[in-house]
């Protein structure tokens, strides 16, 4: 393997997740259909998608144990008071990291969505 290319998220509720990530997070939208949505980040330097279920999810928690990383230009500080003042919930304190400072949020469906400042 030499890359990951792409990462999808089956989510719970598909418009009330296209709603969190972007009016609260501020992703763009690439392109949408009845079972997904592909959202740009970066100027489309990353994307990634929230999909309806590829099999019944019952009552589980989707997001325990995954992690998105997304690399940000802007100062973390800043951006965690900018999604903070939109109702985002962090997830901790912003953080060293061997990769730079970050701080983490959670989606609807409890993936864990990490914004990166890079060194």
């Amino acid at each position: 393997m030499k890359q990951l290319t792409f990462a999808s998220l089956q989510v719970k509720d598909l418009e009330a997740s296209k709603d969190f990530y972007v009016n609260q997070l501020g992703f763009e939208i690439g392109d949408t259909n009845p079972q997904a949505c592909v959202f740009k980040y970066d100027k489309g330097q990353a994307s990634f998608a929230i999909r309806t279920p590829l099999e019944p999810l019952d009552d589980r928690e989707l997001g325990v144990g995954v992690a998105l990383w997304f690399a940000v230009e802007e100062n973390v500080d800043e951006l965690a008071q900018q999604l903070m003042a939109k109702g985002v919930t962090t997830v901790g304190p912003i953080i060293e990291t061997p990769f730079g400072r970050a701080f983490h949020v959670k989606d609807l469906d409890g993936y864990k969505l990490t914004f990166l400042e890079t060194k």
